[in-house]
């Protein structure tokens, strides 16, 4: 088990998260909080090292620390999660949430404070090195910081016999990531998937199919936008070139900003963004972009002109998860509740109102009796074939995070 000690953030990682607060995953799109995708800021400002709070670091004694359960006297859960990341009716209610008290007597007190990875990390942290309570009994971060926790032995593992849904119905895509094979401490709560999108009057009708045609078509050349996510437009330029992305090497990825820098040296990409792509695609000022699956959803429902396309090569897919922190004092309630969005009617529910990609098998009949566009979505059901081109960007060691956003960093002048 790793050991946690605080981490000092390069310029390139600062200038990495600024991004993500000021157009990146983190930043407000017209229906939902994409996720910070920065895997190394773990130290800003206020969210320095702990020794100077007076804080320990972490020991390898101190992982899966569990503390009585009180689930059985105490019907309650604290749920942390992003800001509209749950289904709510008109009069403000959460109908999935209320359901599951209603079956089971447990109240959630659900709080959306999470705004971004980073921000939320520095909440927690210093109750999880000490070895105390956050207060929370479940929460849903990005996989990047997931597999973190998990490495510095600051989440629980899960109970499998309170989660019999959850095994069962978990999409086959979405079941080993490296960072927690077989889903011992993590389960996701949707997925995030990085596609091509283009504006059909802007390529003249022209279908764009590939990470090539974005670097190299000359009808293109500057109405090209990549993202501002390191992980998106690498992962997806080494999936191009026949790398995988979660097995790739430091020469790999050179190779991947070399052929990057090439479509910027010469002005074939103008630029690298965050979600406010949105805009410049739906007027054609962008003929074709990396887009987000979620963004292209609600895109596509306004303007007939969208288009994208899952390369043939493959596609980038992150994760946003649940996880059950050390010392939670419900932890069985907290997998109740994890198993519960895992079964076909409320997980269909939850889709039909976030539009992520459901990471839940068998969800279909349901979401096609309140959605039946929503059922035929890839981007929200993934089919076979979609699922089978998922691919993850491995975990990054801190020394490869620190020269791996550098790197982009000068690549995209940040």
């Amino acid at each position: 088990m790793e050991q946690y000690e605080p981490e000092r953030l390069s310029p390139a990682q600062l200038a990495a998260m600024q991004r993500s607060f000021r157009n990146g995953r983190a930043s407000l799109t017209r229906r939902s909080l994409l996720r910070a995708g920065t895997g190394g800021a773990f130290a800003i400002g206020g969210l320095g090292g702990l020794s100077a709070c007076g804080i320990p670091a972490a020991s390898k004694s101190q992982g899966e620390v569990s503390s009585e359960d009180h689930s059985a006297k105490e019907k309650q859960i604290v749920f942390s999660n992003w800001t509209e990341y749950m289904d709510v009716d008109d009069d403000e209610n959460r109908p999935t949430l209320d359901a599951f008290t209603k079956r089971t007597g447990i109240k959630v007190k659900y709080t959306e404070d999470i705004n971004d990875n980073v921000e939320f990390f520095g909440k927690i942290k210093p109750q999880l090195a000490a070895g105390q309570d956050t207060g929370r009994d479940l929460i849903c971060v990005t996989d990047w910081l997931a597999a973190r926790l998990i490495r510095f032995g600051w989440v629980q593992k899960l109970d499998p016999a309170n989660l019999p849904h959850a095994y069962a119905n978990l999409s086959s895509q979405f079941r080993n990531p490296d960072w927690d094979p077989g889903r011992a401490y993590s389960y996701p709560w949707t997925g995030i998937s990085t596609v091509i999108a283009y504006n059909k009057k802007a390529t003249d009708g022209e279908e764009i199919t590939s990470v090539s045609q974005l670097l190299d078509n000359p009808k293109l050349k500057g109405r090209v936008g990549f993202l501002s996510e390191m992980r998106d437009s690498v992962g997806m330029t080494l999936i191009d070139m026949g790398k995988d992305p979660g097995k790739f090497t430091d020469d790999d990825f050179d190779a991947a900003i070399a052929r990057l820098q090439k479509a910027v040296d010469n002005k074939q990409i103008r630029r690298f963004t965050g979600n406010d792509y949105t805009s410049d695609l739906d007027k054609g000022d962008l003929a074709a972009c990396l887009a987000w699956a979620g963004d292209i959803v609600q895109l596509k429902a306004d303007n007939p002109d969208i288009a994208f396309h899952i390369p043939d090569a493959g596609y980038i897919t992150s994760t946003d998860n649940l996880l059950v922190p050390n010392k939670a004092r419900h932890k069985r309630n907290a997998e109740r509740l994890i198993d519960y969005y895992y079964e076909p009617e409320p997980a269909a529910r939850l889709a039909a109102y976030i539009n992520y990609v459901c990471p839940v098998d068998g969800v279909r009949p349901e979401l096609a009796k309140l959605d039946k566009d929503a059922a035929n979505n890839t981007l929200i059901l993934p089919d076979k074939e979609m699922a089978a081109k998922s691919r993850g960007f491995r975990s990054l060691t801190p020394k490869e995070e620190m020269a791996y956003e550098e790197k982009f960093a000068k690549l995209t002048g940040s």
